[in-house]
């Protein structure tokens, strides 16, 4: 990969500001298009939310519309790009497990929308059959969702870089700063490159660059608290990602509907510490067998780098009521940080001719990444959103 602006003669077609998922997805969505692409970031690796997730594409349980449309393309082209780079899909689809019945109510209805259509809803009885190694004290029901898919993010998105590298051409830059655009030239600590077209994307990075445009956006920055802990057992395996009656109040998709209008006030009343926490339950599984689990949500303009065990505790508590266990010891604990607006989950400006800013505003960076390159691509260098195998 490029160490330094000097290393590459000409003019590229287009430059990519970040290399975490969102910048890779604009990478990819160019190259496909046969366009000469580098990618600029300020770290020797990627380390920030890309990396600090649960790598679970997910679609069911987006926001309807656009979010959702987003995730379903996005993870058609993982699915692709994942066998052609060899990035492992570690396990597939969703189960959202309903403890009470208000949380079944709105796992019907969700059924019942378009959103639902190729999920099944499973009763208690048949949901223990389908997936015995999940075995919460109370059930009311679940719902099994085919769509999604789960990659380790640690080595994925580096992986997903390489490849882009080697078989794509696409350039990489790392630890080199962005100074200015004013395109075609775009000001480095690394020199000066030429670009026709510039796409940056900064995550939770509001002020390096065009920061009158991003304050027009009322944005914040979100921390969450994660874990990875040991498998309850050995050779202990999840049917699938594991959701719970608390996502059924943070998920547009599910928390938009009537029916969870009426589940709020009995977690209000059983579970007020989850809710003021910003908790709500994703499990997944790496290779290994360790389970992924998070996590929290607070939102601040400068996020606290102190985590709270209390915190951690309570996540650790839904995780053990869901799975109908108690997991093994904690083997790491991070947070994480990303961008938040009050009012959509991603934006796309353009402050110049040419100059396009994506930023993903709902954490559904690893879900929706790959729809949003598409959809810039095809404004920047025209031939409309192309489905995986046209490039």
């Amino acid at each position: 990969m490029m160490s330094a602006a000097a290393g590459y003669a000409g003019v590229f077609d287009l430059a990519v500001v970040g290399a975490g998922i969102v910048g890779l997805g604009q990478a990819l969505a160019a190259a496909r298009r046969g366009k000469r692409v580098v990618v600029i970031d300020r770290e020797a690796e990627v380390n920030a939310a890309s990396v600090r997730n649960f790598g679970f594409i997910t679609v069911t349980g987006q926001a309807a519309g656009e979010t959702w449309r987003r995730a379903r393309l996005s993870r058609d082209i993982w699915a692709e790009v994942a066998a052609q780079a060899g990035i492992a899909i570690a396990h597939q689809g969703l189960v959202v497990l309903a403890r009470r019945p208000e949380a079944y109510a709105v796992l019907q209805a969700f059924a019942a929308t378009e959103m639902g259509s190729a999920c099944t809803l499973l009763g208690p009885a048949e949901a223990g059959r389908r997936f015995p190694d999940v075995t919460p004290k109370t059930l009311s029901g679940a719902l099994f969702s085919p769509h999604e898919l789960r990659v380790e993010s640690r080595t994925a998105v580096p992986r997903l870089a390489a490849w882009l590298d080697e078989t794509l051409g696409v350039r990489f830059l790392r630890r080199t700063l962005v100074k200015d655009i004013d395109l075609p030239r775009i000001a480095t600590t690394s020199g000066v490159i030429e670009a026709e077209a510039a796409v940056v994307c900064p995550g939770d990075d509001f002020l390096s660059l065009y920061p009158d445009r991003l304050a027009g956006f009322d944005l914040t920055r979100c921390r969450l608290q994660m874990l990875r802990v040991a498998p309850p057992e050995a050779g202990w395996r999840l049917p699938a990602g594991v959701m719970s009656d608390l996502s059924l109040v943070r998920y547009p998709g599910y928390a938009a509907l009537p029916e969870a209008a009426a589940l709020l006030p009995r977690l209000q009343a059983e579970q007020a510490e989850h809710l003021a926490a910003g908790i709500h339950l994703i499990v997944v599984q790496d290779a290994d067998g360790a389970l992924v689990v998070g996590d929290s949500h607070h939102y601040a303009a400068t996020p606290s780098p102190f985590s709270a065990e209390a915190v951690d505790d309570l996540i650790l508590e839904e995780c053990a009521a869901a799975l109908g266990r108690r997991t093994g010891p904690v083997l790491e604990r991070w947070s994480g940080t990303y961008a938040k607006a009050p009012d959509r989950d991603a934006l796309i400006d353009r402050p110049a001719e040419g100059v396009r800013i994506v930023v993903v505003t709902s954490g559904t960076g690893a879900s929706t990444a790959f729809a949003l390159g598409e959809e810039v691509s095809a404004e920047l260098f025209g031939a409309g959103v192309m489905a995986m195998g046209e490039g």
